[in-house]
């Protein structure tokens, strides 16, 4: 029998989030890099990094923190500080709404700036507080006033 497509993978149950497509993954990669190049000095960038939101796991698909120390003894399976910044990318089996509950669950914890980037639409929102934010598209170069980025988004889609 076949499974439906709505039967959740082991990846959505375990991680309580949808399995990334392939545009999903490659958006998220080149987003880190191109982050990383011009921002490495002052941020870290994780990906998939579990947060405790609210008494909740979250797992946002980039986070953006302050330099982080690695330290081998001391490793943290979830993250008890919270990010400066939460990056999701919208996912084909997601809803814009779900992502958009997500930035206000973020902020009210105290993460200081979201991002939801739509493949589809090659645009990235930037939201400084959960009812004002800025779209910024292929063409353009992304500004977060709030964490001081300014990223052109060129190559993130092409």
């Amino acid at each position: 029998m076949e499974a439906t497509a709505l039967a959740l993978s082991d990846y959505e149950l375990e991680r309580g989030k949808p399995r990334p497509s392939k545009n999903h993954a490659l958006i998220q990669s080149r987003l880190i890099v191109a982050l990383a190049v011009k921002y490495s000095d002052i941020y870290d960038f994780m990906s998939e990094a579990t947060l405790e939101v609210s008494g909740e796991q979250k797992i946002p698909d980039i986070a953006i923190y302050p330099k982080l120390v690695f330290d081998p003894l001391r490793d943290e399976i979830s993250m008890k500080a919270l990010p400066l910044c939460a990056i999701e990318i919208l996912s084909p089996t997601q809803s814009l709404d779900e992502l958009v509950n997500k930035t206000s669950d973020y902020f009210e914890a105290g993460v200081r700036s979201c991002w939801i980037v739509l493949p589809r639409l090659k645009t990235v929102y930037v939201f400084s507080t959960p009812e004002v934010y800025e779209p910024f598209t292929q063409h353009s170069s992304l500004h977060d006033t709030e964490l001081g980025i300014e990223l052109p988004l060129a190559g993130l889609f092409g």
